[in-house]
């Protein structure tokens, strides 16, 4: 018989506990499902199975929103137009949108940093802005014609100024204090602006951004009223005249679509770029 003495042997056990899995997270988009499902049924009992209504039934969008972008079903002039109108559209909203933000947002930072300067340009720029796009319509088009460049003009025309507020807000509502301590630890004046204004005022400048990237798109369709053959806008004016009401709802989808895919676009460099900023992270 073994025996142990004056010593007491630590026996370590180790207890296997079974592994846990952490709860699956539901993806975000799931939650949106419904509501857009609810709509679009109480869409198609609404209009579904009439011999003749002004608003056609989700099913028949379902087909125009294929056949205009990739044809075969109606085989007429808007089948399969999908892309050509797209990529027109696309550049007319872009630069209209970056004519606008590289006009905005320097001006936008100079308002918020000059008391001076925002003494003389604000009062003209407040009696501007309430006007609407549409009446600047006419005007435009004796301006530069009929055309692209009038769209371009109307575009930016509309997204100018909430870029321009959101700017000079950001470097308003900069804390004073975060000035005086980089004053503190030596920053020089000039490098105040690109080292502590600019980047605190950042996430207005990109909440701006993205309001007036989709406000372009909102204005596409009366950009397009300028006469210019081509684009998502001018196929739905061409459609109501045509009383196609279904093609005028695909033209719709397709700007709400592409829309949508720009606002994610800007949401992803807002992102990058305000690493630091845990709101922009949400």
């Amino acid at each position: 018989m073994d025996t142990v003495s004056g010593t007491t042997s630590a026996v370590s056990v180790t207890i296997a506990r079974p592994s846990v899995s952490a709860p699956r997270t539901v993806p975000r988009w799931l939650y949106a499902l419904p509501l857009p499902i609810v709509l679009i049924a109480a869409w198609q009992l609404a209009c579904g199975g009439k011999s003749y209504s002004l608003i056609p039934p989700p099913s028949t969008v379902v087909l125009t929103v294929w056949d205009y972008a990739f044809g075969g079903i109606r085989n007429d002039t808007y089948s399969g137009a999908f892309a050509a109108n797209a990529i027109a559209s696309i550049i007319r909203v872009f630069s209209g949108f970056f004519v606008a933000m590289i006009v905005a947002i320097p001006l936008g930072l100079i308002l918020g940093r000059s008391r001076l300067v925002r003494g003389l340009v604000d009062p003209t720029l407040q009696f501007l802005r309430p006007i609407p796009v549409t009446a600047w319509l006419p005007l435009t088009m004796i301006l530069f014609g009929l055309g692209p460049p009038a769209t371009i003009a109307l575009i930016a025309l509309g997204t100018f100024f909430p870029m321009l507020l959101n700017t000079v807000d950001g470097v308003r509502l900069v804390e004073p204090r975060l000035i005086e301590a980089a004053e503190m630890l030596g920053t020089p004046k000039p490098a105040i602006f690109a080292r502590v204004i600019l980047p605190a005022a950042s996430p207005s400048i990109f909440t701006g951004i993205r309001i007036g990237l989709g406000l372009a798109w909102v204005l596409l369709v009366v950009g397009e009223m300028t006469g210019v053959p081509t684009g998502l806008g001018a196929n739905i004016m061409d459609a109501r005249q045509l009383s196609r009401t279904d093609l005028v709802i695909t033209g719709m989808v397709y700007i709400g679509i592409l829309g949508f895919l720009s606002d994610r676009v800007v949401m992803l460099i807002g992102r990058r770029a305000l690493w630091w900023n845990p709101s922009a992270r949400t």
